[in-house]
């Protein structure tokens, strides 16, 4: 019997309030995408002990990273822009370790927005802060009267996007006003917007199955290709799994 490879997903947190208690949320999107692209996902809250989420690991065959509010770039030598809404403390923290440690096993890895944009700065990337600033010819990535919005999208041939997408017009979904600068090295922008804004990079090391897309495939505004996004994934972790188990055990 095949067995589904589990997929560990971060979530968001939210301290507690003088009305109401901490909490970890998750839009179902995540997971219903996961799911239906053949994979068991599980739901990692944001643990304090790195042995802890060491073991955790040991049990995941690859992991997804949400979405969210921005980073902090004082965490990266950077100042504060004041259009930046930096997610909760103890979220980012636990985000940061784990990327670290996805990053040394070289885990199977998709990075949504946020998620990508760690993926990113953790391999020695960095990002612009406020489009709008950064880049004056930029289309509006942020609509806020329309959630939904969707702007065009260029591949890269040969890329795991173009898998996906194939040839012609491409269209997808864009809430967000940071974005990758310097690419890490070690990754490729796949995608980007005609604007020149990355929309997609992928790994090139041959040891690591990593990629992010700055736009979410798992929202209810993602079309049916953006969902083939994650049946790629899985694809890659089951591919990766077989690998692993194939090689040969080395005899002391």
């Amino acid at each position: 019997m095949h067995r589904k490879p589990i997929v560990g997903l971060n979530a968001d947190y939210r301290a507690a309030k003088k009305d109401s208690p901490a909490y970890s949320f998750l839009a179902a999107g995540y997971y219903d995408r996961i799911l239906a692209a053949g994979g068991i996902p599980l739901i990692v809250p944001p643990m304090e002990s790195e042995d802890d989420l060491s073991q955790v690991l040991d049990g995941l065959q690859g992991f997804v990273m949400i979405g969210g509010q921005d980073l902090d770039p004082r965490r990266d030598g950077f100042m504060l822009h004041p259009s930046v809404r930096s997610m909760e403390r103890r979220r980012e923290t636990f985000d940061r370790r784990l990327m670290r440690l996805i990053a040394e096993r070289r885990m199977p890895f998709f990075g949504i927005g946020v998620g990508m944009q760690l993926l990113n700065i953790s391999q020695g990337g960095n990002l612009f802060l406020h489009l709008p600033e950064d880049l004056a010819e930029a289309i509006p990535h942020k609509d806020l009267q329309d959630p939904a919005h969707r702007h065009s999208l260029t591949v890269v041939p040969g890329s795991l996007m173009e898998r996906v997408y194939g040839e012609g017009e491409i269209r997808v979904n864009s809430i967000h006003h940071m974005a990758v600068d310097e690419v890490a090295e070690g990754f490729a922008v796949t995608a980007r917007c005609p604007d020149g804004v990355v929309e997609a990079i992928e790994s090139e090391m041959p040891d690591w199955f990593a990629f992010g897309t700055q736009f979410h495939p798992e929202a209810d505004s993602a079309s049916a290709l953006d969902v083939r996004i994650f049946e790629e994934f899985i694809d890659g972790v089951n591919l990766r799994s077989r690998e692993f188990h194939e090689m040969p055990m080395l005899v002391a």
